[in-house]
């Protein structure tokens, strides 16, 4: 099984540069270059060209995601006929409230003869949003939209629905399992939204937790200061790794090969139990992998 670690994904506003050389220092698991909310209208050329340099010298073995700006604006044809032509791993649309939204950008990413690889994640992060998930989850059956993940705008939800951000989040959770269980129905990715406040480490600390219990992926940042705790959320502990290759050696012996339950460490374990060991194992393996290349710390 090859999976790819999406513990921490940090947003980086195509506007500056500056931020975009020191990203490729970050040990985030992914990045994306953002065209929309954290660039102002009159430098959003600038911002564009700022990504295509970027996208071009390249960010490692990191996962990167370009944001656009939302396909109801003005600057969405230009943003992807710049971001497609560097080809990053995924384009991010925001605000997709139907399947059709969708539909329109892969017919512009056909027109363009975008390259395969180039996939579309959706920022969910509307009320509509939240009662078509499962269509737009769906959407993934269409090869042509390339969808192959979500990612949840929180605090335009909040907005939108006014509903509070709290801790513990009790006013979101609904929606956000809603979204986890249409990603997880059509095989997409999922990563949660940012926390806001820099100053709260406990409470951010908290939530990455809360995010991973969940079922999420990963989380997306807005300051390095993030990375580490979120990696360290996010990353399965020894002992989990540990039970998890006992339960796949045990269905692995010749004599449990048509067993539905084996005994491990004196439980019982079903085994649906052991493709879900195979899916920590596989994460914590490309975590370590990651870590061989020395990344430095986060600052």
């Amino acid at each position: 099984m090859t999976v790819r670690p999406r513990r921490s994904v940090l947003y980086m506003p195509g506007s500056n540069a500056r931020a975009l050389e020191k990203a490729r220092e970050l040990p985030a698991d992914g990045l994306i270059l953002d065209l929309e909310d954290a660039v102002a209208p009159e430098a959003k050329a600038v911002a564009r060209e700022n990504i295509v340099k970027a996208l071009k010298t390249g960010f490692g073995d990191r996962e990167v995601l370009v944001r656009i700006n939302g396909l109801d604006t003005r600057w969405w044809v230009d943003d992807i006929d710049a971001a497609a032509s560097a080809e990053p791993d995924a384009v991010l649309v925001p605000k997709v409230s139907s399947p059709k939204q969708l539909q329109d950008l892969a017919a512009r990413l056909v027109d363009m003869g975008t390259h395969p690889s180039v996939r579309v994640w959706a920022m969910m992060e509307t009320p509509l949003a939240m009662l078509n998930v499962g269509e737009i989850a769906h959407a993934a059956l269409d090869s042509e939209t390339r969808l192959a993940g979500f990612v949840m705008g929180t605090n335009d939800l909040a907005k939108d629905t006014r509903a509070r951000l709290v801790p513990g989040r009790a006013p979101m959770l609904p929606w956000l399992m809603m979204c986890i269980a249409a990603a997880r129905a059509y095989g997409l990715n999922i990563l949660d939204g940012v926390y806001n406040d820099l100053g709260d480490a406990e409470g951010f600390a908290a939530e990455c937790r809360q995010a991973r219990d969940l079922g999420f992926d990963g989380k997306t940042l807005i300051h390095p200061r993030q990375i580490e705790s979120c990696n360290g959320a996010f990353s399965p502990t020894a002992e989990e790794v540990a039970l998890a290759r006992k339960m796949i050696a045990a269905f692995d012996l010749p004599e449990n090969k048509d067993k539905g339950v084996v005994q491990v460490d004196g439980r019982m374990v079903e085994r649906l139990h052991a493709e879900m060991a195979r899916q920590t194992v596989a994460i914590a393996d490309a975590i370590e992998k990651r870590q061989m290349t020395k990344e430095p710390a986060a600052t």
